[in-house]
């Protein structure tokens, strides 16, 4: 029987409105005890978390491994260990892999994969059509039954409106929800930064913001229609917070999120050609940051993620226009969002709370709180901690960051999975 005390340590559980200083007692990779040990508990081991924070192992709305189908990048292998490096636990895997999961049996591969490393779970979207072409359904309740959370044409466009409300009506009658990246594909398919000052400085072909909020008042016209719970991920625009404010307070069920990056950096990250900036959606203007920010702040968006995207150095090396959108964002995850804790936008809980229980609400499965009886995944961090970004350092086989240099505050000092310790920087 193996046992476990984390002692000493401010636990900060969001969705039990706990922030106190307790102890946390494990046994047999599972908590069975807040503040006061069960009957007959002996720990065999003592973890001290004294000065530290002690929370649920985060929870990532979107992580691509690159397995299968892109392992020169990275591997499910390199990317979990990056994971556990970053405080995370569980990460919600798109589907537009090679092959597409369209079938039960890629996510089996994929299970299975996440299994042998035993580091973090893998959630799974399944694609909402065949090979993300957007011409017929995939296999839907196939997937569902197999385990998928969700659906998603992740960035592929579904161009016929009709089939698009047909597909919503049918995943619905199987209570799946959907997973909307908004992007019109006519409006920006040669672009590849934001439509601005910068774009026509350095003569890059740009991607407006009516791209994402055209897109995204189309499909909540059609989530409208259908009924359909569905999620928007990887808003960048100001002017979407407005819509998915109203279309909330209109009693849509809704939900969104925002890659932690687009918090940070504006259209002005791209001078001089910077491809590691080079992310989609793209950076755009100070004053949609600061929306989205202020969305955050306010409950209009729920949660945030890294939008994991790892890289190999050729990808970011070629001409700008030629070179791969997406960053390395595990490892940064949790400072980068911290930064609205120390900025005072937010207390410590409630950016703890877009990064654990409410993503995991967003994809519908138990994880992102510490309640007695759950597994031990847990994240041990020191808020205050300063440390330089070094992507040479990463575990991640991508070392594409745009932060490159930069000195962010909140370290993860341990994470644990399943009551086991798979990361360690005491």
């Amino acid at each position: 029987m193996t046992t476990l005390t984390i002692s000493g340590g401010r636990l900060i559980d969001p969705a039990q409105g706990i922030d106190n200083l307790l102890d946390l007692f494990i046994q047999n990779g599972k908590i069975v005890g807040i503040g006061k040990p069960p009957k007959g508990f002996k720990a065999k081991t003592v973890i001290s978390a004294r000065h530290l924070i002690v929370s649920p192992g985060l929870v990532e709305l979107s992580a691509r491994l690159r397995e299968p189908g892109l392992e020169q990048k990275a591997s499910i292998g390199t990317e979990v260990e990056a994971a556990a490096c970053g405080g995370i636990t569980t990460l919600c895997y798109p589907p537009d892999t090679d092959p597409v999961i369209d079938t039960p049996a890629v996510m089996e591969l994929i299970q299975k994969r996440a299994q042998k490393e035993g580091k973090a779970h893998l959630v799974i979207l399944g694609a909402l059509t065949q090979g993300l072409k957007g011409e017929s359904l995939s296999e839907i309740l196939a997937l569902k039954t197999a385990g998928c959370v969700g659906v998603t044409n992740a960035w592929e466009p579904v161009v016929d409106l009709e089939f698009l409300r047909r597909a919503y009506q049918y995943a619905a009658t199987f209570h799946l929800k959907i997973f909307i990246q908004p992007e019109d594909v006519f409006l920006s398919r040669r672009g590849s930064v934001h439509e601005g000052s910068v774009s026509a400085r350095l003569g890059l072909i740009g991607i407006p913001s009516i791209a994402e909020t055209i897109a995204l008042a189309t499909h909540l016209e059609v989530i409208r229609e259908t009924g359909i719970s569905a999620h928007f991920g990887r808003l960048s625009s100001g002017e979407s917070i407005r819509l998915i404010q109203k279309a909330r307070q209109a009693g849509l069920p809704i939900t969104a999120d925002v890659a932690v990056h687009q918090l940070h950096l504006t259209e002005a990250a791209v001078e001089g050609f910077n491809a590691f900036a080079r992310v989609k959606p793209p950076f755009r203007l100070e004053a949609d940051r600061k929306r989205l920010r202020k969305g955050v702040a306010g409950g209009v968006i729920q949660a945030i993620c890294s939008d994991h995207q790892p890289h190999d150095f050729a990808a970011k090396t070629l001409p700008f226009e030629q070179t791969e959108p997406g960053l390395s964002g595990l490892e940064t995850l949790l400072p980068l969002a911290l930064d609205l804790y120390h900025q005072k936008e937010m207390s410590l809980s409630e950016v703890l709370a877009c990064l654990t229980h409410k993503p995991a609400e967003i994809l519908g499965i138990a994880a992102g709180h510490l309640a007695v009886g759950m597994p031990a995944d847990i994240c041990i961090f020191d808020p205050n901690a300063s440390w330089q970004v070094d992507a040479s350092s990463f575990k991640s086989a991508g070392h594409n960051t745009p932060f490159e240099g930069w000195k962010v505050k909140g370290q993860v000092k341990m994470t644990l999975f399943e009551g086991k310790v798979v990361h360690m920087h005491m």
